[in-house]
């Protein structure tokens, strides 16, 4: 495969990606070693909306894959492309008709304006991998959930790439125990939180409730 280093300074093309994508496909590598969950968006501007899947998925116990002959140790990983429907469609054609040779069991796919093409066209040409649709601003939900019967699309609210990755998760959940536990003890711990809130809101009163919230 193509070496790779993060820091090179030197030019990168299009094509350089897909033939990447392509030898990783041909690489026939073993499942457990290959990223579980591709995050793909359209403008490296839209990755402080989607910085929440990532937040998500760390919480949950992945890693980052940053070298696809190189794996983390964690089991469960993901990687992280941008990918323009717009300015680089070849570039998407590759990532969704390679991704279920490379491994990938769920995208993750987020694009703002009002021409959010990603994740919707990424359903159609991974499928039948589940495709996860983030509309990275208000506008773009019409775009984003817009498919014709035959041709699914899970979708969250605008910006709600945490959710997505919660969702994405729970698919994967599916085959694989340890996911199932981490998701029911991120629940738990969630249903904690309100139960503690709501005990202290009426304990306290509202203005002590109020000032302690405020001082941590």
């Amino acid at each position: 495969m193509t070496d790779y280093t993060p820091d090179d300074d030197a030019d990168v093309t299009v094509q350089d990606l897909i033939d990447r994508l392509n030898e990783e496909a041909d690489a026939d590598a073993d499942p457990a070693t290959t990223p579980d969950v591709g995050i793909i968006m359209g403008s490296d501007s839209d990755l402080d909306v989607m910085r929440g899947a990532h937040e998500a998925l760390a919480e949950l116990g992945f890693a980052e894959q940053t070298d696809f002959a190189e794996p983390p140790e964690a089991r469960f990983t993901y990687e992280t492309y941008v990918v323009s429907a717009h300015r680089t469609p070849e570039l998407m054609y590759a990532y969704g008709e390679t991704a279920a040779d490379r491994g990938l069991d769920v995208v993750i796919a987020g694009a703002g304006g009002k021409s959010a093409d990603l994740p919707n066209m990424t359903a159609s040409i991974a499928y039948p991998i589940p495709v996860v649709g983030v509309p990275v601003q208000e506008k773009s939900v019409d775009s984003v959930i817009g498919m014709p019967t035959g041709a699914p699309i899970v979708a969250v609210d605008a910006g709600k790439s945490f959710n997505a990755a919660l969702s994405a998760v729970q698919i994967l959940a599916r085959e694989h125990e340890p996911l199932r536990t981490r998701l029911t003890e991120y629940h738990e711990a969630l249903v904690g939180d309100v139960a503690r809130a709501s005990r202290d809101l009426h304990d306290r009163g509202v203005d002590s409730f109020v000032a302690s919230r405020d001082d941590s």
